[in-house]
């Protein structure tokens, strides 16, 4: 579909049972954010809250909750877009019979922007920055966030739309040490293009212009998100998946969205920050308060009507999952294209996304050998580790399926498959001293952290066993044994307190475990946790706790472990520390009050429309 506006987009999504309109009076503190987490979880429509307290404009979520929905949004420019995807990677293609028509090549051409003369005042007011919706999501973030926001830069160095890069990079509007009306927190991470277009300003000692749209025709929200290489533009992505030319202008030297529902002007100066945070994120924790760029405002502009979209994120699954899924299903195998041998991978959700990749790839390097092990494994696994966002992947699970026996989705066959051929004294390769997702706060400082790869190929070395051996009912500090899957067994520890205490409970652990290693052959991966009821009540908490929780060079360790030639090994199983530990980014927990308040939406009858 072809939208000029969000707002058609909804109206689309009403036509087709894909919307609800909450007409009575929500609190953007909070309430709104419960509303929409509640229904996100029952896989329910999009929200369109008509009557926001304190606030004269509409806002909307869940636009992107299932991608049933996103297909629905996107209609036939989504099989548009992958066909010309795949006439990017075979231009041949447009000549074959049954290929790619000549009219799907032609729709390419609303890859080209479109520059606008009209005047902005036709259709957009001037507003300050506390007119808009200023929603917070959980209790302890440090203000209220734009969530979907299109943050717009260009090269100071090439300027123009060209080589421009639109981010979805987070804002906070208010609170912290932000002047009221004159600054904003500007958030991004690693591996994000607005950096390099930061660095070059900073290099010129000027400031970099920022414009941020909000709203505007889906797909340019979704483009936003898009990982494109750094000599495309998000913008002509847009244009082919929304089926309609970016349109934009000028003004006081800043790009305008002419489709956008807002549109924030300001810029960064060079060296100047201020702490930004704290923010319920998609890890299930919050990212903590940290210096982060000062966006100095400028103007702010929205649309006569206007319609604020926002999303929740949290622990996964939420929204962002099926931004995940969606932008997976339009680039199909194009990873495994860009890395050789590399046949499957997978960005564990559950797991945070980065803290855990699960990889299938080849081995066929040496196939003349009589013992099997891995080596193009290895290459494929660097590979992986060099390229873009996945180089801030923390625990790479990789092996190879000769007979495509095993798949990534399938995750605890996956899991079982690698435990049973995997050598410790060999197969565990350690990057220390690395960078890791700034939201993840179990390394050694913001940013910095380890990573591992446990990388396994050949035949089986042991069978697996979900028998719990009773000499584990013995164990110091280490209790409740609980088999999460055959092969893994977690156990449930005392608080942690710090480095020097956990040591030397582990040290202890390690020379228990040994005098029973005989027992414990069935199971290769302890991991030590909290609370094995939680850890053992479903996949995802297991998957939540082990990955979120760890860093591989501080937290792993094995019964009869040893370091020779600077490789680290064990001759036993491998233990994953996986309690929390000071300096954790607290989890997030929703406010029971305002759970109460957002019951009356569900618990009355027809209320929230058939959502219960």
């Amino acid at each position: 579909m072809s939208y000029t506006s969000l707002e058609e987009c909804l109206l689309h999504l009403e036509k087709n049972n894909q919307l609800i309109r909450i007409r009575e009076e929500v609190d953007p503190c909070l309430e709104m954010a419960a509303i929409h987490l509640r229904v996100n979880e029952l896989n329910g429509p999009a929200i369109l809250f008509e009557n926001i307290k304190g606030n004269k404009f509409r806002a909307a979520s869940n636009i992107f909750g299932t991608l049933d929905r996103s297909r629905l949004i996107f209609g036939k420019t989504f099989s548009h877009l992958k066909k010309i995807i795949a006439l990017k990677k075979d231009p041949s293609l447009i000549f074959k019979k049954g290929g790619i028509s000549i009219a799907t090549a032609f729709k390419a051409l609303n890859a080209l922007p479109l520059k606008k003369n009209n005047s902005l005042h036709s259709f957009f007011d001037q507003i300050s920055l506390d007119e808009l919706p200023h929603i917070k999501h959980w209790p302890n973030d440090g203000g209220a966030f734009i969530t979907l926001p299109q943050v717009y830069t260009e090269n100071l160095l090439m300027p123009g739309i060209k080589h421009s890069n639109l981010g979805m990079y987070r804002i906070q509007l208010n609170e912290n040490d932000y002047i009221p009306n004159r600054e904003a927190g500007l958030h991004y991470q690693l591996h994000r293009g607005i950096g390099i277009h930061q660095t070059i300003a900073q290099q010129e000692n000027k400031p970099l212009r920022v414009s941020v749209f909000v709203g505007g025709p889906p797909a340019h929200t979704l483009a936003a998100i898009m990982p494109l290489p750094e000599n495309m533009s998000e913008l002509t992505f847009a244009g082919i998946l929304g089926g309609r030319r970016f349109r934009y202008s000028y003004q006081d030297g800043y790009c305008i969205s002419h489709d956008a529902d807002f549109v924030i002007t300001g810029e960064v100066m060079p060296g100047e920050v201020k702490p930004e945070g704290p923010f319920g994120d998609h890890l299930g924790y919050y990212s903590m308060m940290h210096d982060f760029p000062l966006l100095k405002i400028k103007k702010v502009y929205a649309r006569k009507n206007a319609i604020w979209p926002f999303t929740v994120v949290g622990r996964p699954p939420q929204e962002d999952t099926a931004f995940g899924a969606l932008i997976h299903e339009l680039t199909g195998d194009v990873l495994q294209e860009e890395i050789p041998g590399l046949k499957e991978l997978h960005a564990v959700d559950a797991a945070g996304v980065h803290p855990l990749l699960l990889a299938i790839g080849s081995e066929r390097y040496t196939p003349y050998a009589d013992t099997k092990r891995p080596a193009e494994l290895l290459t494929i696994a660097n590979h992986i580790l060099g390229s873009s966002q996945l180089s801030l992947a923390k625990y790479v699970w990789i092996t190879a399926g000769d007979k495509n026996s095993i798949s990534t989705k399938r995750i605890p066959e996956f899991f079982q498959y690698i435990l049973s051929r995997i050598d410790f004294k060999r197969d565990l390769h350690f990057y220390t001293q690395t960078s890791i997702d700034t939201l993840d706060y179990s390394g050694n400082a913001l940013n910095e952290g380890s990573k591992i790869v446990f990388a396994a190929y050949g035949e089986t070395e042991r069978e697996l066993s979900a028998n719990i051996p009773a000499s584990l009912d013995v164990v110091q500090n280490f209790n409740k044994p609980v088999c999460i899957f055959p092969g893994a067994l977690a156990l449930q520890g005392n608080a942690y307190i710090n480095k020097e205490i956990a040591r030397k409970e582990l040290n202890t652990l390690i020379q228990q475990l040994e005098s029973c290693k005989d027992e414990l052959m069935g199971f290769p991966l302890i991991v030590l946790c909290d609370d094995t009821h939680f850890i053992n009540q479903c996949l995802n908490n297991f998957l939540w706790v082990t990955f979120t929780r760890s860093d591989p060079a501080q937290d792993i360790f094995g019964v009869g472990q040893f370091i020779e030639n600077k490789h680290w090994g064990c001759m036993g199983p491998l233990i994953i520390d996986a309690r929390m530990k000071p300096g954790y980014a607290p989890p997030l927990i929703k406010d029971p009050e305002v759970e109460k308040k957002v019951d009356r939406l569900f618990l009355k009858s027809g209320s929230l429309y058939g959502l219960k």
